[in-house]
């Protein structure tokens, strides 16, 4: 299966719809009215759509196992149409549609083997997703020029040549999928006050000035100490997403103190300085995070 352990968790919602066609008026009559040898084939079918959508990942290799939180069938009949429809919601890391299209296929095929004792010319068509919301198709941040990043290695060793910087370009390569240009990058050591001048003279020409490193315990890491001085707004929202994401995934991501705020029109983040920790935080919050340049804008969530 698809690695979805990097994602997070969104409202997902699916509406699937399926068609079963029978040949006769007195076929329909006998659904409406109960009549038919096998039960109450209305109720009989949703029934095992229920069952069928709460259990998709057995049938479908490649679907995860998913809790699902809202199902509801509803049928439409016309002429010699029953149309089915069929919604699943859950809160999870990926989409319902092939809950949703299987639970429909399934509610179909009750009917069918439920009717065909009494109308042999019974078929079953259009089975098809109606609608998807939730994930990163649902939530897309457009904007008229590309987004600029200044990005900062704040490390006393990496700074000295002692060791190679990876966290920095992990930085980099996750804000290139993002569609987010890097437009400065630079290794600088853990000192307070060139944090401070790094971070003034940054913002005003990018949208993304983002450290990674110094956010520890230890007597030189003071990349929040520099920062939140200078800062004009905290969004502990951000922050607070950061170290919960981290921490589902690794239990000491407790311990870094993580930092977002805006100074200006630019929005800064302070990330851990390890590979793991930086992309995780990343992770967390793109491309979701980038919506903040928007309300920056003075635009309102509802506008968008």
């Amino acid at each position: 299966m698809v690695d979805i352990t990097h994602k997070i968790s969104t409202l997902r919602k699916a509406t699937a719809t399926a068609i079963v066609k029978v040949s006769r008026q007195e076929t329909i009559d006998a659904v409406v009215n109960n009549l038919v040898p096998k039960g109450n084939v209305l109720e009989m079918a949703k029934t095992a759509g229920l069952f069928a959508v709460k259990n998709t990942h057995l049938s479908i290799p490649d679907c995860h196992p998913i809790p699902i939180e809202f199902t509801s069938v509803e049928y439409i009949i016309e002429g010699l149409e029953i149309q089915i429809i069929f919604n699943v919601k859950t809160v999870y890391k990926t989409g319902v549609e092939v809950e949703a299209m299987h639970g429909a296929s399934i509610v179909a095929l009750t009917m069918y083997d439920m009717l065909k004792p009494i109308d042999k010319e019974i078929e079953i068509s259009t089975i098809k997703l109606i609608n998807k919301e939730g994930g990163k198709s649902s939530f897309k941040n457009r904007f008229p020029n590309a987004i600029k990043a200044a990005v900062f290695v704040c490390s006393d060793s990496v700074f000295a040549g002692d060791k190679e910087d990876h966290s920095g370009k992990t930085i980099v390569e996750k804000l290139d999928s993002y569609g987010v240009e890097t437009a400065h990058y630079e290794v600088i050591p853990d000192e307070y006050e060139i944090i401070q001048e790094k971070t003034k003279a940054f913002a005003k020409e990018n949208q993304l000035v983002i450290f990674t490193g110094g956010t520890g315990l230890s007597p030189r890491d003071v990349t929040p100490e520099a920062l939140e001085p200078i800062l004009e707004s905290r969004i502990p929202g951000i922050e607070e997403a950061i170290r919960n994401y981290g921490q589902q995934r690794m239990p000491y991501a407790m311990l870094s103190r993580s930092v977002a705020g805006t100074l200006g029109k630019s929005l800064v983040l302070a990330l851990p300085g390890s590979t793991n920790g930086v992309r995780e935080s990343m992770d967390a919050v793109f491309p979701h995070v980038m919506h903040v340049f928007h309300i920056l804008k003075g635009k309102n969530h509802d506008s968008l």
